[in-house]
């Protein structure tokens, strides 16, 4: 009888992970839906660039929103609030990348543009508009080119 009992609570648990796991919504919502945080953001550093859309991503237990700007400017965030990426397809503006790594590109690569970064793990990659991906530490130290 306690065999069946554990059996039977492995067989729910597993059932919800496999739901859980597979459980992804995007929600669009209006920009004005958005966290305070993620609109200050946008409007400090992209001001005057048109929002497109706004998603709320849930994805089992992960969430994250993501913000379509108008020139093809993706940002995604986290569950913090916190920047974790952005993708452009021109030069993204200097204030949204970390000193010491705007710093480097713009010492080491003088004739071409960060137009994406995003974090990777545990670590920062940029990507240039050569098509160049370069990847950093958290500090904002180079570590190697990514290929």
């Amino acid at each position: 009888m306690f065999t069946s009992s554990i059996s039977k609570w492995s067989l729910l648990l597993a059932a919800l992970m496999i739901s859980l796991s597979g459980c992804s919504k995007d929600e669009i919502v209006p920009y004005s839906g958005l966290p305070d945080e993620i609109q200050t953001y946008v409007s400090t550093h992209f001001a005057g660039i048109q929002v497109l859309q706004s998603v709320i991503d849930r994805d089992g237990l992960t969430k994250t929103y993501d913000v379509v700007l108008e020139g093809n400017i993706n940002l995604e965030f986290n569950r913090k609030k916190e920047i974790i990426g952005i993708d452009g397809r021109t030069p993204l503006p200097d204030s949204v990348i970390p000193e010491k790594i705007l710093n480097y590109v713009q010492q080491n690569y003088p004739a071409n543009s960060i137009t994406g970064w995003e974090i990777d793990g545990k670590n920062q990659q940029v990507e240039l508009d050569n098509g160049l991906d370069l990847e950093f530490n958290m500090k904002g130290d180079f570590l190697r080119i990514d290929s």
